[in-house]
């Protein structure tokens, strides 16, 4: 079985967004710094828009890789990821329909959009993230793959409980379902919003699979205390350790993501 990889959300918790998170660059940079003490291996960031200065100020600080979210924007709202070479960037499959406390996520993301990012990542050497929320995204990202446009790795997250219209059920059996239906030569990570979260998480992890925690996920921790982003992930290793897996290391992290080192 693979180390674990552990991925950081230190971001907006949109069904509670009056939950303090990161927002300067700075902050943002000694926040992934503590993330990557905890056992950390990637950042992902929305960088408050601020994507030049957030990565920056980032790479100063740590050797996270970096991943770049928000990927209800519009591509060219997005080309300072490509021009900065971030690491990764986080792409969804399908269309954005999201019900949050303060705002509504409804966007059509099309084939032809998929196509160009594929065509943008390998120009900037960026490793595309591919956001799985159900069945079909799972068919968008084989149809990449049968017109040979998508070479392994490929790094997926799979999300649950996200409320709106592209929700599913955080449930194990949910997981394992969606889990058979991915493709070979897939490295599978799990998002949970919600209920279900210590579940999910702790079947990935047995499972061979990797894990994402954080402020933008659910801030709070197993006991329902509210922490911080970087004792979320502290507590992800701690179970990690009680199960016997071991924790990447940013060398294996990018290895097994098929990224380099910048």
């Amino acid at each position: 079985m693979q180390p674990l990889i552990i991925i950081a959300t230190p971001n907006i918790c949109w069904l509670q967004p009056q939950v303090e998170y990161p927002r300067s660059p700075e902050a943002i940079a000694e926040e992934a710094y503590r993330c990557r003490e905890a056992g950390a291996t990637i950042l992902h960031t929305h960088a408050q828009g601020q994507w030049t200065e957030v990565m920056r100020a980032v790479r100063a600080r740590s050797d996270i890789i970096v991943q770049c979210g928000m990927s209800s924007l519009p591509i060219p709202e997005r080309m300072a990821v490509f021009e900065n070479k971030a690491d990764m960037i986080s792409i969804i499959l399908n269309h954005h329909d999201e019900a949050f406390v303060n705002a509504d996520f409804n966007v059509l993301h099309s084939k032809d959009e998929l196509v160009e990012y594929v065509r943008l990542c390998k120009k900037h050497q960026v490793i595309p993230e591919w956001e799985v929320w159900h069945a079909g995204s799972i068919w968008n990202l084989n149809h990449l793959i049968r017109k040979k446009l998508l070479k392994p790795p490929y790094v997926t997250t799979l999300f649950f409980g996200w409320p709106g219209g592209t929700w599913s059920p955080p449930t194990i059996e949910e997981y394992l379902y969606r889990r058979r239906l991915m493709p070979q030569g897939c490295v599978c990570n799990v998002s949970i919003m919600g209920e279900g979260q210590r579940e999910i998480l702790t079947a990935a992890i047995l499972n061979g699979d990797h894990v994402r925690v954080g402020t933008e996920d659910l801030p709070f921790n197993h006991s329902g205390t509210l922490v911080d982003t970087p004792a979320l992930v502290c507590e992800t290793a701690e179970i990690a350790h009680a199960l016997g897996r071991p924790l990447a290391t940013v060398a294996q992290a990018r290895k097994m993501i098929g990224s380099k080192h910048r």
